[in-house]
């Protein structure tokens, strides 16, 4: 995986024995001290869904998204939890086990790649929410259409793992040699949440320049491939194949700059 040179097919097990029991340890140390436990995964995208919710249809006169508005907005904030909590942790990922990373013989991209499986497994166990609202948008007068764009979804978590795992490579080492850039992440994924399509779709944006740029945001194919399957109109092979480009870009230069910095990053831990 990424930079970790996995030649034999003995270290590759190693390396994912080592990256399971590490991931393991993060969800068992999550759920055994706290007493919600597994309902951390679901309360904070049930929340913000509920807060959307209720401004865009309570409130405010909706002209964005799709019905049911519930169902949209969960099929992009469920992910979107799995990439600002990565991300999030990506700022502290070498710093939290310094002394670990500094003696370990396991290939130091191991501490980026265990938070992606731990929160994308998260991200796993929160999809019974969306199953519920789908279930229950049966009995509105706008049900959830489910369409052959379910199959998409694999595609979609492969796709957002490729992403996580290249700016992973880029965050982790940056922090550790520039620690003003945790709080610098912080800020811009506050802005990226409203500049991905999480509350809307790319299609509301006003064509032109806008629409454009929100192409290139590599979490507007990726949300689209999650709610493909419930409303085909999200279905838009233009975005979707400039995400792609973009995360496979982005894990290159992930993989690129982890291999330049990992060795002034061990100097500095």
């Amino acid at each position: 995986m990424t930079t970790a040179a996995v030649g034999a097919p003995g270290s590759a097990r190693r390396y994912l024995h080592s990256l399971w029991l590490l991931s393991a340890r993060d969800l068992k140390v999550r759920y055994s001290t706290s007493a919600l436990g597994y309902l951390w995964s679901v309360l904070d995208p049930l929340v913000m869904s509920a807060i959307y919710w209720f401004v865009f249809t309570q409130i405010f006169q909706r002209t964005v998204g799709h019905e049911p508005y519930i169902v949209f907005l969960i099929t992009a904030l469920l992910p979107w939890v799995w990439f600002n909590s990565s991300v999030s942790d990506f700022t502290r990922a070498f710093n939290k086990d310094a002394r670990l990373v500094r003696s370990t013989a396991i290939p130091r991209s191991i501490w980026v790649n265990r938070i992606v499986l731990s929160k994308g497994i998260e991200f796993l166990f929160s999809l019974p929410v969306l199953a519920l609202f789908v279930v229950a948008s049966q009995f509105s007068d706008a049900p959830a259409q489910l369409n052959w764009g379910l199959l998409w979804v694999p595609v979609a978590i492969l796709l957002q793992t490729v992403l996580l795992v290249g700016l992973g490579l880029l965050v982790a080492p940056l922090c550790v040699l520039w620690n003003d850039l945790e709080r610098t992440t912080k800020l811009i994924l506050r802005a990226l949440f409203y500049a991905s399509p999480v509350i809307y779709g790319v299609e509301d944006l006003p064509p032109g320049v806008f629409e454009t740029l929100a192409a290139f945001n590599p979490l507007a194919g990726i949300f689209a491939l999650y709610r493909v399957g419930f409303f085909a109109e999200e279905w838009d092979p233009w975005v979707i194949g400039i995400s792609a480009v973009m995360s496979l870009l982005i894990l290159a230069l992930g993989v690129y700059v982890f291999r330049r910095l990992e060795r002034p990053m061990l100097k500095e831990l």
